[in-house]
């Protein structure tokens, strides 16, 4: 069945879905998505909080776990291996039949490192290696820390998905990381043809964080006409962002160094366009998917956009459309005193501090269990204990 997904496609664009839950795996709900043109599946802390405390899919693994004595961290880590692991061999003919454009599945590591560089290396060579299929990526956040543990892991030939990308500061030093981890490769002798990587630009949040600011000027300007061209900019901050990030993208990857390592066998650093829903009821509900599609992209989306897209979403390329509007959205910020490095800067750290603080909450939930399910475990061994010292 031929669906507006497969239109993006065309394109040149993946749909990924931004979502995760072991019952949307064992029901077929997945596949089913994969045979409407879903091409990848990216995942975070807060949709792993969200799936495992809301979810009984999870309670018999739960249990298995904790007869085996697992401590609350091999809990944690032993059900969302399990669910990657599951959902990449779902995926798993999407990255063959591709020849692994596509097909992957995104874990990422502990938000908490998100400021450790060495933390970061380690978790990521970790879940790299005990997942051990082809088709997965690790989420590194594009942090001053997480940037040289990209540049790192990409030598290693390590699958990397740089998430929490804001401003196009950032995403220039994400790129350039890397090519530096790719031409480390070459340097050591060792092949660049099977490495892959997304760089996950952030792109609703930039809307959300720059309309509250315009709000503001909107409500004390007093003359009409000049509180009508504050109102005008509302909304189109974040897709002006996304489509300048775009034009770097096509800078980058051109070029004797680009060209070098392509006669390798590299892979452009797709961007991935992340934070895709609308948050603000009054814009479109497909609006950061329409207005950002073009080659070489990818869009994940959660299940509701998914859906919206299926049923209404318009398919053609816009990724370089109206490109001086987009450089004039910018500099007008600026010039009312909206500052995209302060905006990008805090929506980064804001960023960071949601995904930690989910997983502080998937903590908290996974010990609670751990500890009601060994509270009867013993009570089950005492009872048995009892019956066989009554016999």
């Amino acid at each position: 069945m031929r669906t507006r997904l497969h239109e993006l496609i065309e394109q040149g664009q993946s749909p990924w879905i931004d979502y995760i839950t072991r019952d949307i795996i064992k029901s077929g709900e997945l596949q089913s998505l994969i045979d409407k043109g879903i091409r990848g599946l990216t995942s975070n802390p807060t949709i792993f909080e969200k799936a495992i405390s809301s979810s009984k899919e999870y309670d018999e693994a739960f249990r298995d776990l904790v007869q085996k004595g697992a401590s609350q961290s091999e809990i944690y880590e032993g059900l969302i291996v399990e669910d990657i692991r599951m959902a990449a061999d779902v995926l798993r003919p999407v990255y063959d039949e591709t020849g692994g454009l596509d097909g992957y599945v995104s874990i990422e590591v502990n938000p908490k490192l998100a400021y450790d560089t060495e933390g970061t290396i380690a978790e990521a060579r970790k879940f790299f290696q005990t997942i051990d299929r082809p088709n997965i990526f690790i989420k590194v956040p594009a942090t001053d820390q997480g940037i040289p543990a990209i540049r790192q892991l990409i030598s290693e030939g390590i699958n990397i998905n740089i998430t929490l990308i804001f401003s196009i500061d950032y995403y220039e030093r994400v790129m350039d990381a890397y090519l530096e981890g790719l031409e480390q490769r070459v340097s050591e002798g060792k092949p660049i043809d099977k490495i892959a990587s997304v760089a996950s630009f952030f792109v609703s949040r930039v809307d959300t964080e720059v309309d509250k600011r315009l709000q503001k000027l909107i409500e004390s300007e007093q003359d009409s006409q000049k509180k009508s061209e504050l109102e005008s900019l509302l909304g189109k901050a974040a897709i002006a962002n996304a489509r300048i990030a775009y034009q770097h993208f096509l800078k980058k990857f051109q070029g004797e160094r680009w060209e070098s390592l392509k006669a390798k066998g590299a892979r452009v650093q797709r961007p991935l366009w992340a934070s895709t829903s609308t948050k603000n009821p009054a814009y479109r509900d497909v609006m950061y998917v329409e207005e950002l599609i073009g080659p070489d992209t990818v869009n994940t989306m959660p299940p509701q956009t998914i859906e919206a897209f299926l049923d209404h979403g318009k398919v053609a390329r816009t990724i370089d459309k109206d490109l001086d509007q987009a450089y004039a959205v910018i500099e007008k910020l600026e010039s009312l005193g909206i500052s995209m490095k302060e905006v990008t800067d805090k929506l980064q750290a804001d960023g960071v501090k949601l995904f930690a603080d989910s997983f502080d909450s998937l903590d908290k939930v996974i010990n609670e269990k751990r500890e009601t399910l060994m509270a009867e475990l013993k009570d089950r061994q005492f009872a048995d204990l009892g019956s066989y010292e009554g016999k």
